[in-house]
C-alpha cells in the first residue's frame, strides 16, 4: 500500500527574533545574519577564534529575519499545509527552538490583532473560512488539546487535571490517546475558546530565560471532517488532522537557574527533547533499523509526523546574541538534520471512526422517527375525523381504516407537509399541534352540549376525549424531543454559506489569492537561486579555461584552500557536536543526579 504514495520531506524554516533589550544592555553581539532569499543562515564566532575559522552557514527551506511579517511566515510556509489537511491528510506544525527565542510568538502572536496573529489563530481563520466558501459538502470539526508533563499525559479540557491518560496504538489509526475528550466547533470564537480553557490549565513556570517559560510540550489537535457527494452518488468522507505542537524550550540547566520542582521539569523535558533528536537521527541515518519512537511519549504522539503518514512543517526559533550562540547552533543542527526525514502523506479516506458519519446516521435515524409519527398522526387525524362524524350519526360506531386511494394520497400529501414541517416545529409543527387541541376541545365541548347522550355514553366519549388530549400531549413532548435532538445535531455539522457568515468579501478573497501566488513565486524563486549556486560550484571547473598554467595553479590553488577550509569547518562542527553531546549528558547526569536527592 505505501508503494502508492510519494515521499515527502519534512519542511524546515527558521524564524530569528530581533535583540531584546537585555541584550542590548549587555552589549552582546549580533552573531547571528540571515540570507531571506537564498534561505541561508549564517553564525559567526564572536570571540574570533582562528583566523581561518569559517562562519558556519545552515541552508534551510525558507528562513526568517527579526523584520518578517506574520502573515508572510502563514502565507509562504504554513497556509499550503492547512490547504492539505482541509483536502483530508494529516499535517503537524511544531514549533522547536530554545526558550525566549519567540516560539510563542510564532505559534500565538497576538489574537486579535490582524498584523500580528500567529500560526494557531491564522489556521483557525483559514479553516473556518474554507469551509464558509465551499459548496454542496459538509464539515463537522473538533478539538482536543493534550499537554505531555513530566513523561504523563494530561488532558487540558478535562475537569481533574490529576487525571493521568494512557497511549494506546491501532493498526488502522496508529497511536492515539485513550479517553481524550474532543469539542466539536462550529466557528473561530468556539475553538479559539476551547483553546482559552486549555491554556488555563497548561504547566508554566518562571526561569532565568522566560518569566513564563512552558514545562510542558502541548498539543491542540484540530480534526476536520468533510462529506461529498461522489460521482457513484454516495457520500464520501475525507478527515484531516491538524496537530499543532508547541514544544517546551531547550536550554542548558546552568542558564535555567531552575531548582527542586523546576530541575525535574527540565531533567523531563531535556530527555524528551533528546528522544526527539534520537528519532531524527534514525530517520535520517539510513542504516538504522530501528527507530526510537518508544523512548518518550512525545516521539510515540509524533510517530506519524517524523516517518509516517504526515504532512510535517518544523518551525525553529533562534535567538541572534552571542550569549546563546551555543543554543543557537544546537537549534540549527537539529533543524537541518530533521530536513532529511522523508514522510508519506496519504488522504485519510471514508474511515471507519469518522464521527460525521455517525452523526449523519442518527440525524437520519431521528428523522425517520418524525416522519413515522407524522405518518401516524395523518392516520390518527383521519380516524378522529371519522369518530366525530359518527358521533353526529348517533353515536358508539366501529372506528374502520379506509382503502380508498383518492384518501390515501391525500394523506400521504398531508404527510409530507407535516414531516417537513417536523423539525422545525417540534415533531409536527406547532400549528399542527395546536389545531389537533382545539379540536379535541371543541368535539370535547360538543359531547358536554349534546343532550340526545345517555349520562353513561357521554362519560365514556368524555373519558375517551380525556385519554386523547393526554395522548396528544405526550406525542407533542416526544416529537419536541426528538425535533430538539435532530436540531442540536445537525448544528454541529457546517455548510459553507448556509450556517457560516463568511464576512471576508470579494476583494478580501482576491487580495488572499495574490498574497499566495506572491509566496508561491517567493518559494520559486529561493529553491532557483539555491540550485543555482549548487550547479556553479558544480560546474565552474567545466566552464574554465586557463591563459597560462600559472593562472590555473592559482585558481587550483585557490579551490583548494576554499576545500580545505570547508574540512576544517566540517572537522570543528564534529568537534562542536561531541563537546555538545558530552555537555548534553552531563547535564541530564546531573540533573538527575540533583532531582533523586530531593
Amino acid at each position: 500500500m505505501s508503494k502508492g504514495r510519494s515521499l515527502e520531506a519534512v519542511k524546515v524554516v527558521v524564524r530569528c527574533r530581533p535583540m531584546n533589550e537585555k541584550e542590548k544592555a549587555a552589549n552582546f553581539q549580533r552573531v547571528v545574519a540571515v540570507d531571506v532569499k537564498l534561505g541561508q543562515v549564517t553564525v559567526r564566532n564572536p570571540r574570533g577564534g582562528s583566523a581561518h575559522e569559517h562562519p558556519k552557514v545552515f541552508t534551510f527551506d525558507s528562513v526568517y529575519d527579526w523584520d518578517s511579517k506574520q502573515l508572510d511566515l502563514y502565507d509562504e510556509s504554513f497556509r499550503p499545509l492547512v490547504d492539505s489537511v482541509l483536502l483530508g491528510f494529516n499535517g503537524t506544525i511544531f514549533a522547536y527552538g530554545q526558550t525566549g527565542t519567540g516560539k510563542t510568538y510564532t505559534m500565538e502572536g497576538v489574537r486579535h490583532d490582524a498584523e500580528r496573529r500567529g500560526v494557531i489563530p491564522n489556521s483557525f481563520e483559514h479553516v473556518f473560512t474554507h469551509i464558509s466558501r465551499s459548496q454542496n459538502q459538509q464539515y463537522l470539526v473538533r478539538a482536543s488539546y493534550l499537554e505531555i508533563y513530566q513523561e504523563e499525559i494530561r488532558d487540558l479540557l478535562f475537569r481533574d487535571q490529576s487525571h493521568r491518560l494512557e497511549l494506546r496504538e491501532r493498526p488502522d489509526t496508529g497511536v492515539y490517546v485513550k479517553d481524550l475528550s474532543s469539542f466539536v466547533t462550529k466557528s473561530v470564537a468556539e475553538i479559539e475558546q476551547v483553546m482559552n480553557v486549555g491554556n488555563q490549565n497548561r504547566s508554566v513556570g518562571a526561569t532565568n530565560m522566560n518569566e513564563h517559560s512552558s514545562r510542558s510540550h502541548a498539543i491542540f489537535v484540530v480534526t476536520v471532517e468533510c462529506s461529498e457527494l461522489g460521482p457513484d452518488r454516495q457520500n464520501h468522507i475525507r478527515v484531516g488532522k491538524l496537530n499543532l505542537v508547541d514544544l517546551a524550550g531547550s536550554e542548558r540547566q546552568s542558564k535555567t537557574g531552575v531548582r527542586g520542582e523546576r530541575l525535574k521539569e527540565a531533567a523531563k523535558i531535556n530527555l524528551s527533547l533528546s528522544a526527539l533528536g534520537n528519532v531524527i537521527s534514525a530517520l535520517v541515518d539510513g542504516k538504522s533499523t530501528h527507530v526510537p519512537y518508544r523512548d518518550s511519549k512525545l516521539t510515540r504522539l509524533l510517530q506519524d509526523s517524523l516517518g509516517g503518514n504526515a504532512r510535517t512543517v518544523m518551525v525553529a526559533n533562534i535567538g541572534p546574541a552571542s550569549y546563546n550562540m551555543e543554543e543557537t547552533l544546537t537549534t540549527l543542527r537539529y533543524s537541518s538534520r530533521a530536513k532529511n526525514i522523508r514522510n508519506r502523506p496519504r488522504v485519510n479516506e471514508d474511515p471507519k471512526d469518522a464521527l460525521l458519519r455517525e452523526f449523519q446516521e442518527e440525524i437520519a435515524r431521528l428523522k425517520e422517527q418524525l416522519e413515522r409519527r407524522s405518518g401516524g398522526r395523518g392516520g390518527r387525524r383521519r380516524r378522529w375525523k371519522r369518530d366525530w362524524q359518527s358521533l353526529g350519526d348517533g353515536g358508539g360506531a366501529e372506528l374502520e381504516e379506509l382503502d380508498d386511494d383518492d384518501d390515501d394520497d391525500e394523506d400521504e400529501d398531508e404527510d409530507e407537509e407535516v414531516a417537513e414541517d417536523s423539525v422545525a416545529g417540534g415533531g409536527g409543527g406547532a400549528q399542527y399541534w395546536q389545531e389537533q387541541q382545539e379540536q379535541l376541545e371543541s368535539e370535547r365541548k360538543a359531547i358536554m352540549e349534546d343532550r340526545s347522550l345517555v349520562v353513561e355514553e357521554r362519560r365514556r366519549l368524555l373519558g375517551q376525549k380525556e385519554r386523547r388530549i393526554e395522548q396528544l400531549q405526550m406525542e407533542q413532548e416526544a416529537g419536541e424531543t426528538l425535533a430538539a435532538k435532530v436540531r442540536a445535531m445537525e448544528s454541529k455539522l457546517l455548510v459553507g454559506g448556509k450556517n457560516i457568515v463568511d464576512h471576508t468579501n470579494e476583494q478580501q478573497k482576491i487580495l488572499e489569492q495574490k498574497r499566495q501566488e506572491i509566496a508561491e513565486q517567493k518559494r520559486r524563486e529561493r529553491e532557483m537561486q539555491q540550485q543555482v549556486e549548487s550547479w556553479d560550484e558544480e560546474t565552474l571547473e567545466l566552464k574554465e579555461t586557463y591563459s597560462s598554467l600559472q593562472q590555473e595553479v592559482d585558481i587550483k590553488t585557490k579551490k583548494l584552500k576554499k576545500l580545505f577550509g570547508k574540512l576544517q569547518a566540517v572537522k570543528g562542527d564534529i568537534c562542536d557536536i561531541q563537546e555538545e553531546h558530552i555537555k548534553q549528558r552531563q547535564d541530564l547526569e546531573q540533573s538527575q543526579n540533583e532531582a533523586a536527592d530531593h
